[in-house]
């Protein structure tokens, strides 16, 4: 029993994509980053490649994939409906803002227009993907108001720390650039600390007798209520040892957080092109870092049907 690795791979992949290409259309459409070309390209491709990897890894886990168009029909009910078509409609100014940065080399304008429209989007669908999560009641280490902040903040801590690595790749960083993404990747940090924080002393007040209502005694199950597993086992009731749980978190924050930051930190004061692969460096860091992050997150949640199967 596992959370299913590519929903894991899907939120860290959007995430990182979405918050890449929200900086992309706002600084490049503005002029504040230079209409370069093979930057423009390479920051594009890479941050559409990371939302279309992460959208295709996500119908791994439909259980009849060839269906998944169907979703987009529930749009005025479901936060997963949403995502579907906010992440779509976000690749049409994402393309038109392609056109005039990279291929026609224009800042402002129109260009700046789309740029902002597309960083938008990203924004919007990064949302959705939040309220995909924090609107689950049944799930108390989710539907909280830390959930929804986390994927926006997550979001532009990945995104920065990927701008700034290829800003500095490509000759055009700036002091500015790696305060932010240092400052960032810090707001991530303490967030994350925060949630933990929470959820480790979170109450749960149901249990399976004002699930059902009885009183006058302790409810529980005599039988197992079916003879396979099912995905909310395999998913929404993984347990995870502390031990286990506390070294994960170990790693997620040396990987994420600590070690991305101590190398901006460096890079800030390093000339080219040490500066340059210590932002790399950084950013591979905190995207394997993150993968970690996001399997605890769904690691550690517990569903309130397991109380079902006799868990407490």
């Amino acid at each position: 029993m596992h959370p299913a690795f590519s929903v894991v791979f899907f939120t860290t992949a959007t995430g990182a994509g979405y918050g890449l290409l929200a900086l992309l259309g706002l600084l490049g459409g503005s002029g504040v980053i230079p209409a370069d070309f093979w930057f423009g390209l390479v920051g594009m491709g890479l941050a559409l490649g990371l939302v279309v990897a992460g959208l295709l890894s996500s119908t791994g886990h439909l259980g009849r994939p060839e269906r998944a168009w169907r979703a987009f029909s529930q749009w005025r009910s479901s936060w997963l409906s949403r995502e579907g078509v906010a992440s779509v409609a976000t690749f049409i100014p994402a393309a038109l803002f392609g056109i005039g940065w990279v291929l026609l080399g224009q800042s402002g304008g129109w260009v700046a227009v789309a740029g902002l429209l597309a960083a938008a989007g990203a924004v919007m669908t990064i949302c959705t993907t939040g309220m995909i999560y924090a609107s689950l009641k049944p799930i108390a280490q989710w539907h909280s108001r830390y959930t929804l902040p986390a994927y926006l903040i997550f979001a532009v801590m990945t995104g920065s720390v990927l701008a700034n690595a290829l800003l500095q790749g490509f000759k055009l960083g700036s002091t500015a650039m790696l305060a932010w993404t240092l400052l960032a990747t810090l707001a991530g940090w303490g967030w994350k600390l925060a949630t933990w924080r929470y959820n480790d002393r979170l109450e749960i007040p149901t249990t399976a007798n004002t699930a059902t209502g009885l009183a006058g005694g302790t409810v529980r199950s005599i039988e197992w209520p079916h003879t396979e597993e099912n995905y909310l086992l395999k998913e929404m009731g993984f347990r995870i040892a502390r031990k286990h749980s506390a070294k994960l978190r170990l790693i997620t924050q040396v990987l994420a957080f600590a070690v991305p930051a101590i190398l901006l930190a460096i890079a800030y004061f390093l000339p080219r092109p040490l500066s340059a692969i210590a932002s790399m460096l950084a950013a591979v860091a905190q995207l394997a870092g993150m993968l970690v992050e996001r399997w605890l997150f769904f690691a550690e949640a517990k569903h309130t049907v397991t109380l079902y199967y006799g868990r407490e």
